[in-house]
């Protein structure tokens, strides 16, 4: 039986020792869950031998309650333990020096996707950053990527980075959180006390969880639109989505899992991209699909779509390629509809004057790569390709659970 991070802590005294008295604060969301689905907040006050003095929600609240990107969350007081709770994705982003001053100790128990543009991956960034100034100690209680040890896509270029891009990596990172934290601390050259509380028994290798050990665990949200394994695997790609016209699926019982719009022949798309590069929908199973969003782009209209089912007997760890899958339905139907108006614009995260689809891509070269008439698959595969090995090299040193890639 594996533990995640949580759970050696809890049952492990001698880890918790470094804590005792020492004032803690506590970073997590809804999936910040024991093995008995007890909310970390509630098992660490129960401890007895240390003192939670103050807790942080990241995007979408310590409860999970705010559905959509950027609906701002609250600070509250916590109506059980009388302890604050801060927001850090309200008025700020980064922990403030008045936040900073109420733990010695924060601790991280955050359930990642794997995803660069997963915004809980910038708070361990800005909460490194701020300990490293303030003298504080961080630990990251681990937990699975779900999404597995595959890597892919381009690499985000200098002056891109975002809430949703904290540094040079791509969209699908291959990491957990506790060792993405190990290269921020590397990369970023931070003077912090840093530590992670590995898991026991994490096998990213095997079937058919692949990264979430499926016959162990029950998935939890860890945001509103993550309801399942199946939206984890593919949201490298279809977060893309956000950037664009097309709905993902947000205001179905699917979000992140689908793609389509009321005014594109979604069988035509899908034979288009079979004819551009059949080898990028391997290792899932495409299926049209029709739904009605009931909130979110194209409200209550009919819209012709792809379900993307990366899971059952057709699905293939190795082989699947959410973002270059969702790359190639892009300039399917760029190629289909030359006028469609594909690319939102809109503020996305905070950033204003660069299009969302190129803060998503933490640059310009994929939408560049769609628009281009003349561009094949092989001019956007060979860019990935390289960047995903350079991405290779630069994490082994930071790895704790054997290989990726």
């Amino acid at each position: 039986m594996m533990k995640f991070g949580i759970d050696r802590l809890l049952a492990e005294k001698e880890l918790r020792a470094p804590l005792q008295g020492r004032r803690v604060a506590l970073v997590a969301h809804p999936a910040s869950v024991t093995a008995d689905l007890c909310h970390s907040l509630d098992a660490l006050a129960a401890c007895g031998d240390m003192r939670v003095t103050s807790a942080f929600g990241p995007q979408h609240g310590l409860r999970g309650d705010k559905q959509d990107n950027m609906i701002e969350s609250p600070d509250f007081v916590d109506p059980v333990h009388g302890i604050p709770v801060f927001s850090l994705y309200g008025e700020v982003r980064r922990p403030t020096s008045e936040m900073m001053e109420s733990f010695d100790a924060v601790l991280l128990d955050l359930q990642d996707l794997g995803c660069r543009i997963y915004t809980f991956a910038t708070t361990l960034l800005y909460v490194l950053e701020e300990a490293a100034e303030h003298g504080k100690t961080v630990w990251v209680l681990d937990r699975p990527n779900p999404a597995g040890r595959p890597v892919e896509g381009l690499l985000l270029r200098p002056g891109w980075e975002s809430f949703v891009g904290a540094g040079p990596m791509p969209m699908r990172h291959g990491l957990t959180l506790g060792e993405l934290g190990r290269w921020f601390v590397g990369h970023f050259s931070l003077d912090v006390d840093y530590r992670v509380i590995a898991m026991e028994g994490w096998n990213p290798a095997a079937a058919p969880g692949f990264g979430w050990p499926l016959l162990e665990r029950p998935w939890v949200n860890p945001s509103p639109n993550a309801p399942t394994l199946s939206m984890a695997r593919a949201y490298a790609g279809t977060v893309m989505l956000e950037g664009a016209g097309l709905s993902e699926g947000r205001g179905t019982t699917r979000p992140l899992e689908l793609f389509g719009a009321p005014d594109i022949d979604a069988r035509a798309v899908l034979g288009k991209m079979q004819g551009l590069a059949p080898e990028w929908l391997e290792g899932c199973r495409l299926r049209e699909c029709w739904f009605e969003p009931t909130f979110h782009k194209h409200e209550g209209k009919l819209c012709h779509g792809i379900q993307i089912h990366p899971d059952g007997r057709d699905y293939d760890h190795l082989a699947f390629k959410p973002w270059r899958l969702i790359a190639l339905a892009f300039k399917a139907v760029r190629l289909l509809y030359p006028e469609y108006p594909i690319w939102r614009d809109f503020p996305y995260e905070y950033e204003t004057g660069k299009l969302p689809i190129d803060v998503i891509n933490g640059g310009t070269a994929l939408r560049e790569w769609v628009d281009e008439p003349s561009s094949e698959a092989g001019d956007l595969d060979s860019l990935a390709q390289a960047d995903e090995g350079q991405w290779l090299e630069r994490i082994r040193p930071h790895l704790i659970y054997g290989t990726t890639g």
